[in-house]
């Protein structure tokens, strides 16, 4: 098995086990914890935390390798960087809108905000295609996604084809 050269790494005050327990409940096949590693008696100097309390959560989504950190209180995530989840159909879209988004308030064109703060997109399959295309098209593509919190296809692309 080829090793997968970027892991995205997400830092959690302490919530990283449940974090990584939920994200592999909701994306379900080829998802699953893969290790676990516990902080040492130096846990409680460096981040407070302490010996035998899980340090960090290794799994995967979707065969995606993913870290997840419980290092306190420090850092927090921001819409600076997201992940993005391309939908084969409006059925997928409903499924990860309906799983994920916890706050209604950050939802904006495919973006949301879940339970731990990390925000995703949630986009269709051609979604890139569409935007890019043909200028008028696009731009009524544009307008018409830049009024959506969850993305609808086909009122996408009724106004891609004008």
């Amino acid at each position: 098995m080829k090793m997968q050269k970027i892991i995205t790494h997400l830092w959690f005050d302490d919530r990283a086990e449940e974090a990584a327990e939920f994200y592999v409940s909701v994306f379900g096949e080829e998802s699953s914890i893969t290790n676990k590693t516990f902080y040492l008696d130096e846990g409680k100097e460096i981040h407070g935390r302490e010996a035998g309390s899980v340090m960090t959560v290794d799994f995967q989504l979707r065969g995606q390798s993913f870290t997840a950190l419980n290092g306190g209180p420090h850092f927090q995530f921001s819409e600076a960087i997201s992940l993005l989840i391309t939908c084969e159909d409006q059925e997928e879209i409903d499924y990860f809108w309906n799983k994920l988004s916890a706050d209604p308030q950050a939802e904006q064109c495919g973006w949301l905000k879940d339970k731990f703060g990390v925000s995703w997109q949630v986009v269709p399959q051609g979604m890139n295609e569409m935007l890019n295309g043909d200028p008028e098209n696009a731009k009524r593509a544009m307008r018409a996604m830049l009024q959506m919190k969850k993305l609808d296809i086909q009122k996408l692309q009724d106004a891609f084809k004008g």
